[in-house]
């Protein structure tokens, strides 16, 4: 009873500390990368293309196979006398075969070269899914960081209502205030309140996102808050060509794309190796077994001497091994003419390595673009914040002013809320510009092959 108890214990506290764990963006990231099912499955890609390479190895050894076979044979036959004989016999065989490729054009060693390219490819893929991936778990982190603060936002305009429903309503019992200002009051706080209930939907919301991206239960789940220092924020670098210029080497995508001009390249190797002769190399055993049914296995004998006719035992060991025989042998193919078959196949080959390789200019101009346009949203992103900093200065100086009057009576509930509006407006747009500065300031670390954190 005492350890049933423990055990529930220990459960619910487990329970507890699931609910109540907020996630860091590492965590998350690990976690995606980890079990991503997507990511598995190109895992197993990986392991496939391990498996080619065997394949391709044992193209280099000889094969070897067996065989054997049994049959009955039932009815009559005329014998060299002329007379019928009817007899019913069993007979069996045996062989074993070997067999090794010692010259097909060279076709077995590029496949070998391709198979490993193969293996690479399917590397880089994999490493292409998981910095994809990797992008949108941070995206998602960030997206629900910043609903956290607009729901801060929301929550401290609520107070602020509540504050001046407060105020109103002791200034109305007093009867310095009409009953019309005490429901204009009250009205804004109603909005305020729709404004909060609103931000934490959005929070939901982004936290599902994130916990659906990470394939996990959306209950309890949490991140963790970060605070960003942008006091003396500024872009990293001063143009994209540094950047590119690291990416080329370092980047998935582009390694992708030259693994496919060699292998495209291997492609033409292989179809010339039909121009080539084939050189192989043969050998093998066989023996057989025969016997009438209800007859003892014997052989009839001659002596060369005497002419006197024996008979001797012949059972299955002694035919196996007397029918013993062995066979080596060499085999060359030599091409000739297949209607230009061959020839089309290598012509094929060339312009299909052709294309390949603009495929591998795309991919740079495409990186290119990338980089370019993540390099210029990100100093868009940077003038956006300095502008929504200072615009956020300002509107919390005018706010401060205006609460003051109409502390005082001297502004209205109506200009009150107008100027509100303004800092409301300004305090979210800055949330909103900080949280874009920082993933596209991220995002080309990233391509200059600096892992996301948000340190």
């Amino acid at each position: 009873m005492k350890n049933s108890l423990l055990v529930v214990v220990f459960l619910v506290s487990l329970s507890s500390f699931s609910q109540n764990k907020k996630w860091t963006l590492q965590e998350c990231v690990d976690y995606a990368l980890e079990n991503n099912i997507t990511v598995k499955q190109s895992e197993l890609d990986t392991d496939i293309a391990e498996e080619n390479i065997t394949s391709a190895i044992g193209n280099f050894l000889p094969s070897v196979n067996g065989s054997t076979s049994g049959n009955f044979n039932f009815g009559s036959y005329i014998g060299q006398d002329g007379s019928r004989i009817s007899s019913n016999t069993f007979g069996s065989s045996l062989s074993v075969n070997a067999g090794v490729t010692i010259f097909n054009g060279f076709r077995n060693t590029n496949l070998y070269k391709q198979a490993k390219l193969g293996l690479e490819s399917s590397k880089v893929q994999l490493q292409k899914l998981k910095d994809d991936i990797s992008l949108f778990v941070v995206n998602s982190y960030l997206n629900a960081l910043l609903n956290k603060e607009n729901y801060k936002i929301a929550e401290e305009q609520y107070k602020v209502t509540q504050q001046q429903v407060e105020r109103i309503t002791v200034l109305f019992n007093e009867g310095s205030q009409p009953k019309s200002a005490l429901l204009d009051v009250e009205a804004q706080l109603a909005s305020n309140k729709e404004q909060l209930i609103n931000a934490q939907n959005s929070i939901d919301l982004a936290l599902l996102n994130l916990a659906q991206l990470l394939q996990i239960s959306h209950r309890g789940f949490d991140v963790e808050e970060v605070t960003f220092n942008l006091s003396s924020v500024e872009l990293l670098y001063n143009d994209t060509d540094q950047i590119f210029n690291k990416a080329l080497g370092d980047r998935p995508e582009i390694r992708a794309a030259e693994i496919n001009i060699e292998n495209s390249e291997l492609d033409i190797e292989m179809a010339k190796s039909a121009f080539y002769p084939s050189v192989s190399l043969g050998a093998g055993l066989g023996t057989s077994y025969q016997h009438t049914l209800g007859e003892k296995d014997r052989r009839t004998i001659v002596d060369p001497n005497t002419g006197t006719i024996s008979s001797i035992p012949n059972g299955f060991g002694t035919q196996f091994n007397n029918n013993l025989g062995y066979n080596v042998g060499v085999s060359i193919s030599v091409p000739i003419f297949n209607g230009n078959r061959t020839r089309a196949s290598v012509n094929r080959a060339i312009i299909s390595s052709k294309r390949t390789a603009y495929g591998l200019e795309q991919a740079k101009q495409d990186l290119r673009s990338t980089i370019e346009n993540a390099y210029l949203d990100a100093r868009a992103a940077l003038n956006q914040y300095q502008a929504s900093n200072a615009s956020l200065v300002a509107q919390e100086e005018a706010f401060r002013t205006a609460k003051e009057s109409y502390s005082q009576g001297v502004t209205t509930s109506f200009e009150f809320e107008q100027v509100r509006n303004r800092l409301i407006s300004a305090q979210s747009t800055l949330a909103n510009s900080k949280y874009n500065f920082v993933f596209k300031s991220k995002l080309l670390e990233f391509y200059y092959g600096i892992p996301i954190t948000l340190d």
